[in-house]
């Protein structure tokens, strides 16, 4: 089968859109499928990082688009990079061959409109793959007045191309039930979660040690939040537990990613001289061992607004690593279903946001614990989320959708 591929990131981009479509892209090839990529030539988080236009990689065909790369400063300049990656997409695929199934994700917002007007002009299924739920996401960030007119007009064209999906992929039930809710048929949502990045990331002693060594942390108890920084996921309270906690020597906050709100961790850590934050890049692939082995305590937040327009994929591979974490977020979230699945509270830890000193005891207690043994029963949980069971599953859903079209 022919298979489009239709999202703003992809190889070698670090974000973790890219990473999961990539391994999609993968599997999809070892079945023998013929697949083509069109995604961005510029970095995600970095727009002075270019890609090639054109190139064959591991048998996948990627195009990319190019954008002026104007960056998130202002929302003129993302919505006019959005718009640009819009029309050279539109210019790409018009002059691409029939697709059996084109998998659009949801960046930048709603492309899944433009596969679907593509495969009605010439053919072909449309499987939209929600990593995120727009416009609900912007008008919960505040981006989007609610019943506005352009809020309803963004609404209109992404339900209209969802009930003309062949599948539609929802990241948990929160998602599922949103989706549900915008008149698309129970028999069309697939629920599967982002798997983790069990076949490249694995808890490594040696690696562990030499990344806290490299960036001085020997000997501290690091409390990490690794991903993307955004709205979605407040950090507000993190920062001003991490305040409260600057006289814990012991103790130590590593922020690791990029995102619109990773400059203000950087600028809150140093307009209040706060010496127990350090604050990392993305880490590449090869590195993301060691990065992630690091931690003592991990830290996944949820904003309570956002709850199935946004998905807590890195707790996958927390749960594959067997390291605590401390889920951030609404009781009625998915990160705290997990939680509750592992029934072990020195181990997968909830608080609510904005409870700074409920966060402040648990990194306590979880300080006083110490590093703690790697959690057989979190890597056994961590397993049902593996590549090795969701991504031939993803590739099944794709596969019948062609079929059934």
């Amino acid at each position: 089968m022919r298979i489009l591929l239709l999202n703003q990131c992809f190889h070698p981009d670090h974000v973790a859109t890219a990473q999961h479509l990539t391994d999609l892209a993968d599997e999809l090839v070892k079945d023998g499928h013929r697949v083509t990529v069109v995604a961005a030539s510029r970095g995600y988080d970095d727009p002075d990082v270019r890609y090639p236009v054109r190139e064959m990689w591991r048998g996948i065909d990627i195009r990319r688009i190019w954008t002026p790369g104007l960056g998130k400063k202002a929302k003129w300049r993302r919505l006019l990079d959005f718009g640009i990656f819009w029309a050279n997409a539109t210019r790409i695929l018009l002059f691409l061959p029939r697709q059996d199934v084109t998998v659009c994700l949801t960046s930048p917002p709603l492309i899944s409109t433009l596969g679907t007007v593509m495969a009605r002009l010439k053919g072909g299924a449309v499987v939209p793959w929600v990593m995120d739920l727009n416009p609900d996401e912007a008008v919960a960030a505040g981006w989007l007045k609610a019943g506005g007119l352009a809020e309803r007009a963004l609404t209109f064209v992404q339900n209209w191309s969802f009930r003309r999906a062949s599948r539609i992929i929802a990241l948990d039930r929160f998602m599922a039930d949103r989706i549900a809710a915008k008149g698309v048929r129970s028999e069309v949502i697939h629920t599967d979660a982002p798997w983790s990045h069990d076949q490249a990331i694995q808890y490594e002693v040696a690696a562990r040690e030499a990344f806290r060594a490299e960036h001085g942390l020997t000997g501290k108890f690091v409390v990490m939040y690794s991903g993307n920084h955004s709205p979605c996921h407040p950090l507000d309270a993190v920062l001003a537990a991490a305040e409260q906690l600057k006289g814990e020597e012991r103790l130590h906050f590593l922020f690791v990613g990029g995102g619109s709100e990773f400059k203000k961790v950087q600028a809150f850590a140093q307009a209040q001289a706060l010496k127990n934050i350090t604050c990392l890049p993305y880490q590449p692939m090869e590195k993301l061992s060691g990065s992630l082995s690091a931690a003592d305590l991990h830290l996944v937040v949820m904003g309570d607004p956002f709850v199935g327009m946004v998905h807590p994929c890195k707790i996958y591979n927390i749960l594959t690593l067997g390291i605590p974490f401390l889920f951030i977020g609404p009781d009625q979230s998915h990160g705290a279903d997990l939680a509750r699945r592992l029934n072990d509270p020195a181990h997968g830890r909830v608080a609510r946001n904005g409870d700074v000193p409920a966060i402040v005891q648990q990194i306590r207690e979880a300080m006083e614990l110490g590093p703690r043994p790697v959690n057989t029963a979190a890597r056994e949980l961590g397993a049902e989320f593996s590549h090795s069971v969701l991504c031939p599953k993803l590739v099944g859903v794709i596969e019948q959708a062609a079929a059934g079209h």
